[in-house]
């Protein structure tokens, strides 16, 4: 029992990163704030969204977005508000374009290359280690190791 409640504990702080104060009164609006902070990174906490950070940068951002969403703002346009003044970085899934599209297709251009490597390396070992004609000593000295 004990475990649940201390594991209940460990997984609710996540739940109440957004503060009482933070919540806007209009429930869309509030829903687009959480929507929106889910996929941006806290700048503090490395790979932990804004939403789920305790972090007052977090805080911070948490009540940018919510104010520029009571301002009229589009989702799309709090987003490049935010990648405008943090950089690509403040987005937990960053775009697939420009200079992060090198990131994106590395990994699996780099995976494919080393595959092709290994197959190759593999394949040549096992043409080398191919039994061929033995000569006359060695045959010899093969029938004495396999008699003992």
């Amino acid at each position: 029992m004990i475990r649940v409640l201390v594991l209940w504990l460990a997984l609710a702080g996540a739940a109440f990163a957004v503060e009482p104060d933070e919540i806007l009164d209009d429930p869309v609006l509030e829903e687009r704030a959480r929507e929106l902070s889910k996929g941006l990174r806290c700048l503090v906490c490395r790979n932990e969204s804004i939403d789920e950070s305790n972090a007052e940068l977090a805080r911070d951002l948490r009540l940018l977005v919510r104010e520029r969403l009571v301002e009229g703002d589009t989702d799309d346009e709090v987003i490049a508000y935010l990648v405008g003044r943090f950089g690509e970085y403040v987005l937990l899934t960053p775009r697939a374009t420009g200079a992060n599209l090198v990131l994106w297709v590395a990994a699996p251009v780099l995976f494919l290359i080393g595959l092709g490597v290994a197959f190759g390396y593999v394949r040549g070992r096992r043409d080398d280690a191919a039994p061929g004609d033995l000569s006359d000593d060695e045959k010899s000295r093969l029938a004495e190791l396999t008699r003992e």
